[in-house]
């Protein structure tokens, strides 16, 4: 009996000593396309957890949203398109870009009754993209309408998220999308559209990076760190293991354990992702050839007025990057 009132007040401390270690919350925020599934594997997989963080896993519907939580200080980290940290640089944030995600998948699919084969054939037509000033639109607006002699007066361009772009082209609201995975695979599965150009294949650059800001990078580099560790680990499954991978993130995409099809009956959804996931390209690090091509978005932002720096000089995206974690893990 003396043992057991002894042993009380040693369990007690010992939970109040585990309470006080407990990891401190960690808040990573992300939107929910293919380029974004290394956080949500990283989560998922317990690779966060593994890495000794309570990691949050937040979602927001566009990189516009995601980055200002960053700056007011609401995430602790995002993966999102570098333009965000671009624009939100030249106002005066503190932003850093500390490592890579995924590399620019964005297809144009058009319904099949539209009339369109080509990107210049979109002229007169409405088109789901994301909202403006996005990776996605910029890319969009300054790289694949331009090099079909479009301007973006051409085309009625309709600025929502990749979910509601599927909506809209199943309810014929729009003639075509530029969308990311998996909802470019979704959209052919369950609608009667077809894919007709995908930038990666033509213009690739860095579409989705991982962000903080100056702050969180200064005074919790160390879990930082870890989150990037954690989500390296995540990339390295799905580049090698997509099956593997898709059943841990594709509830995420798919909320039915099937996805019925117009063609193929009912496939399974990890089926789906998987696929998606193959078309992709993963990687935690930034190559110098990267680095070069988001300074090409960059100057497209400020030719066209969307990023203006205070002294009217070119934005230096240099500026903005932290590959130290990079180097350090010598990737």
């Amino acid at each position: 009996m003396k043992f057991r009132h002894l042993l009380v007040p040693a369990l007690a401390a010992l939970t109040f000593a585990a309470q006080s270690f407990a990891a401190e919350p960690f808040k990573v925020g992300y939107i929910r396309v293919m380029d974004d599934a290394q956080a949500i594997a990283a989560y998922e997989g317990k690779f966060y957890e593994k890495q000794g963080l309570d990691v949050q896993l937040v979602e927001f519907k566009s990189g516009t949203d995601l980055i200002k939580a960053i700056v007011g200080g609401q995430l602790d980290t995002g993966v999102l398109g570098f333009t965000n940290a671009a624009s939100w640089s030249s106002r005066g944030a503190d932003l850093k870009v500390v490592a890579g995600a995924q590399s620019g998948y964005h297809a144009l699919v058009v319904r099949d009754n539209a009339n369109i084969k080509t990107v210049a054939d979109l002229k007169g037509h409405t088109l789901a993209s994301q909202k403006e000033g996005s990776t996605a639109d910029t890319v969009l607006r300054g790289v694949v309408l331009k090099d079909a002699g479009l301007t973006v007066d051409d085309v009625n361009i309709m600025g929502v998220s990749p979910q509601v772009a599927v909506q809209s082209l199943v309810g014929e609201r729009v003639d075509a999308a530029f969308l990311f995975e998996p909802q470019a695979s979704i959209a052919q599965l369950i609608a009667p559209v077809s894919q007709i150009y995908e930038i990666g294949e033509v213009w690739p650059f860095p579409c989705m990076v991982t962000i903080t800001s100056g702050d969180t990078l200064k005074n919790k580099k160390d879990l930082v760190w870890k989150s990037l560790d954690a989500q390296a680990e995540a990339i390295a499954l799905l580049q090698d293991k997509p099956d593997e991978a898709a059943k841990l993130i594709a509830s995420y995409f798919i909320a039915e354990p099937t996805l019925k099809t117009l063609k193929q009956g009912e496939l399974p959804r990890e089926q789906v992702i998987s696929k998606a996931i193959q078309t992709q390209t993963f990687s935690p690090a930034l190559s110098p050839k990267d680095l070069g091509r988001m300074q090409e978005v960059a100057d497209i932002m400020q030719a066209r007025g969307a990023l203006k720096t205070k002294d009217g000089q070119p934005f230096d995206v240099s500026a903005i990057v932290d590959l130290e974690w990079q180097q350090t893990r010598k990737l």
